[in-house]
């Protein structure tokens, strides 16, 4: 019985330890998300959120066991045109007087390739939360040159409807549909 009992646990102190999701947070002067729409069939319209903050728990071995939960101001959107960013922050739109918080929390990851994913996760814009899928790709896990440090960097796209957030006015003649480009990098935190 004493030999059972050392031979089991000689096992599992020779097994490999399963690794842990490493902390990563945002680094907010390389966190970008631009997004476009149509506007009444002449032009495309691009806006932009700058600045994001939050974290990345990033399992490498296992990328399904990540996970995202990242934020920023509504109030810090920018289209070019001061106007159009007062009326887009107006109650006709993402009334971010009451709402200022974007957020986006993953819920599921789904491992698609060797650098890609579907994530799936619920965004606030505007007080409203639905759930949404980011098409993402990893674009490199490596020290970074400058910082000496782990460093990640992420694309990732998805369409929005800005119906399903209560910021439809003018739909269809102002294009429902939101396209939205996500680019990301991310320090390893301190431990």
């Amino acid at each position: 019985m004493f030999r059972t009992a050392l031979f089991t646990a000689a096992l599992f102190a020779a097994a490999p330890a399963l690794a842990e999701p490493v902390t990563y947070t945002l680094d907010s002067s390389h966190s970008q998300t631009v997004f476009n729409y149509n506007h009444l069939g002449y032009s495309t319209t691009y806006g932009m959120f700058s600045g994001w903050n939050g974290t990345i728990e990033f399992d490498a071995e296992n990328p399904e066991n990540s996970s995202v939960d990242v934020s920023i101001p509504a109030s810090a959107m920018f289209t070019g045109w001061e106007e159009r960013d007062t009326h887009f922050s107006s109650p006709d739109f993402l009334d971010a007087a009451a709402n200022d918080v974007v957020r986006f929390t993953s819920t599921g990851i789904e491992v698609t390739g060797e650098d890609t994913a579907l994530i799936t996760g619920d965004l606030t814009l505007g007080g409203v939360t639905k759930e949404i899928t980011l098409d993402a790709r990893l674009n490199q896990q490596a020290d970074h040159p400058m910082e000496d440090k782990p460093w990640l960097g992420f694309d990732a796209t998805t369409t929005l409807l800005r119906s399903d957030f209560d910021a439809g006015m003018f739909a269809p003649f102002v294009s429902d549909e939101v396209e939205v480009i996500i680019s990301i990098e991310a320090q390893q935190a301190d431990a």
